[in-house]
Order: C-alpha cells, then structure tokens, then sequence
C-alpha cells in the first residue's frame, strides 16, 4: 500500500535513530506484535513489563510508515463531535470515551518522561472555532455537554477570539490541557525503552503467511520463518485492513505541509492546537524548532494516484489558508506531504476481534487523534491479554452496538 507521499519532516529530526536486526530464525514468543509504528510501539511498552515475552516485527523501517507524517496533535475531541458520539452510542459511553482519551495524554506525557529520548511533548491548550455564522448554535451544544461532564473547556465570543489572536471567528470552544509531540521521535523512544527491558524486535521482516489454530497462531515471514506466538496484536496502521477487511473502517486522503522556521510567533496565543468546524476541517500547529504544520482538505479517495495528484495544490491552498489567520507571518512550505487517513463510520477507532483469525486483536486507532486512541488500547489490550478482560474492550469492539440497533 502506497501509504504517502511527499517530502517529510519528522524523519529529518532525528537522522541517528537505531536500527533493529532482520528476523533470521524460527522462533516462539507469548505476544507477536505485527508492526513497529505508533501502535505497535505503544503496544509493546504497555505490555513490556508484565513478564511476557513480546516480539515485535516491521516489515520496513520501524517508524517509517504513517507514523512518519502524523501531525500529532495530541487531543480528546475528536472529528465525530461529542454531540454526535451521544447520539450515536449514548451519553454513558460517549462520555466514557472522552474520559479514556483524556486519561491516555496523561499516560502519553509519562510514557514520555520516561524514555530517554526528546519526544518535544508539550502541553497545548485548543481553539476549535466555528468556520461559518451558521455553526454556531452546534458548538453552543457541543461546548455545554462538555462542560456538563467536567472537560476543562471555555466558550469565547468573536470579541475574545480577536483580542487574542489576528483572526475573528464566530466562536470558539477553548480547550485546556491537550498537546502535541514528536510522533517519530515518541516511537523510536517507545521501542527502545521496550527493547531495553526484553521486547524483541525486527526490521525488514514482512509477514506473509499464517496459521491460526485454537492455543496457538503461527505467522510466516517472506524470508522463510516462522513466529508463534499464544497471542498476535495486528498493529500494522492502515495496512492492517490487508491483514483483514473491516466494514466500519474508511480509508480517504489527506494532505499537510510544515514551513519554514517562523522567527516571532508572538501573534500566536499560547501557540495553541487550532481547528475548525467545518468538514473537511483545516489544523494547524507550532514545533518544537518553530516551524508551523498546517494540514487537512481532506478528499474522498484511497486511490494513491488520485490523492498524489492533487499535492501540489493542495499544498499551495493550505498555505493560502494560514495566511489568512496569520497575515503577519512570512511563512513557505519546506515540507508538503499528500497520505492515506483512516477513519470509521461511526466515530469510534476499532478493536478487531474476529472468530477467523483467533488470539488476534487488531489495533484500527483510525481517526484524528490516532496517537491517543492507539494508547487507550495499548491499555487495553495490556489487561485483556495478561487478565483476561477490560472493561472498556467492548466500547471499541467491532460489532458494538449503537443506539437503535441494540
């Protein structure tokens, strides 16, 4: 699967990152981990210190897939509104979902003062303004249901909204506490902390094969080897769809550029994780080397050729849009990237769990705020594997059920 396309920043971060060694042999293991990005690094640190044996295998560059172009901004709200989660599944396990996103940036930020790399995690606070007059009374409502269940939010006017930034929008909802990172670095750092305390991991070695059986799941490499393992997380991004179709997943495209080194960003509040209302929404953020990643326009198609296509475009209008928040700012794009972006249907990223394919779960953290959903099942998995259960595993469970069909 072509999964990108473009000249990519995060890569260029940090040009000594370790390299891991090419499955040569036969070997056993309690957890095979199938994937070395963002979810299968979370995976394998969650798991790292319950006295199992865990492998990990990438069949690139460990980091090198969709880790390498996400934006990572770093949040809880998320594309589906939290109006819309409570319509869909009820306010009960609307509400439990956000409290488990808020929950795994707090376990982000600890996983990340805990390795021994810079993962730039800082701690931003949000502004989601409305794109056009007409979406106010929705963020009226989204704002009050979030309020309503403790979330540290605010509701700005158009005059606050000007008094703080170079743009007037509508309204906003003002977000405390969400962050941003360094999704390469983060992962890199992840596997090592993991590889440091027993987890075994390989590079360049690509499963192409299996054997499932009750007690037992045997995965074959396309060098001739075999890994069995009591318990395999497929964990391969958007490439676990190959492993394993999912009706409620959606692949669509995406696109983003990262500018130039940006001297004064005073005008910038807070340097603040800034999005909007409309659909498809425009994001943008600041680094930690003062750049400024602007992404979005998202288009409906997982044909690469299509997306690949329309890069060079879509680079120069979202350019064009950050000049209109940010008129004082001279600003180019040095980076410009079109790339897949997996989505659901209803809202909610996916655990798989399918009777063909037993002892698997298959990790589909799809939508905006992958990084997080992929902790909150890294949780997850992490008790149902060493106790048998979670409570919040059917939440996430492909067949969950939503209000009306129940």
């Amino acid at each position: 699967m072509n999964l990108q396309t473009g000249k990519f920043y995060w890569l260029t971060t940090f040009n000594d990152a370790p390299s891991y060694p090419v499955l040569e042999e036969d070997i056993e293991c309690d957890v095979l981990i199938i994937g070395g990005g963002s979810s299968g690094a979370q995976c394998a640190y969650s798991l790292m210190e319950r006295g199992l044996d865990v492998v990990v295998v990438e069949k690139g560059k460990a980091g090198y897939g969709s880790t390498s172009v996400n934006t990572s901004l770093i949040q809880y709200s998320g594309d589906k509104s939290f109006v819309q989660l409570i319509n869909t599944f009820g306010e009960e396990q609307a509400v439990r979902h956000l409290k488990l996103c808020e929950k795994a940036i707090d376990d982000i930020e600890k996983a990340c003062s805990s390795i021994d790399l810079d993962c730039e995690f800082v701690r931003r606070d949000s502004l989601y303004y409305s794109s056009y007059k007409e979406d106010v009374p929705e963020l009226e409502k989204e704002y009050e249901a979030l309020q309503k269940h403790g979330f540290k939010v605010q509701y700005w006017n158009e005059e606050k909204i000007g008094k703080y930034y170079p743009f007037k929008k509508h309204s906003a909802i003002y977000t405390e506490n969400d962050a941003e990172l360094n999704p390469y670095k983060f992962t890199i750092g992840l596997l090592e902390k993991s590889k440091n305390n027993g987890v075994r991991i390989y590079e360049q070695t690509e499963v192409n094969g299996k054997k499932l059986e009750k007690d037992q799941a045997t995965f074959y490499t396309k060098n001739g080897f075999s890994i069995k393992a009591r318990h395999v997380i497929i964990a391969a991004g958007y490439e676990t769809l190959e492993f394993r179709k999912e009706k409620n997943a959606v692949l669509i495209s995406s696109y983003a550029a990262v500018t130039n080194r940006v001297e004064d960003l005073s005008s910038w509040y807070k340097r603040t994780l800034i999005w909007e209302t409309a659909r498809p929404y425009i994001y943008m953020r600041t680094t930690a080397d003062d750049r400024i990643i602007i992404g979005g326009l998202d288009e409906d198609t997982a044909i690469s050729e299509e997306r690949d296509a329309k890069l060079l475009h879509k680079k120069d209008k979202l350019m064009k849009e950050l000049n209109k928040l940010f008129p004082d700012l001279n600003v180019y794009p040095e980076y410009y990237l079109s790339s897949f972006y997996g989505g659901t249907h209803d809202g909610l990223p996916i655990i798989g769990q399918y009777e063909d394919f037993p002892n698997c779960y298959f990790v589909m953290a799809y939508g905006d705020n992958g990084t997080v959903y992929n902790m909150v099942f890294a949780n997850i998995l992490r008790d149902v594997i060493t106790k048998g259960s979670h409570p919040a595993f059917n939440l996430y469970v492909q067949n969950r059920p939503v209000l009306g069909n129940q």
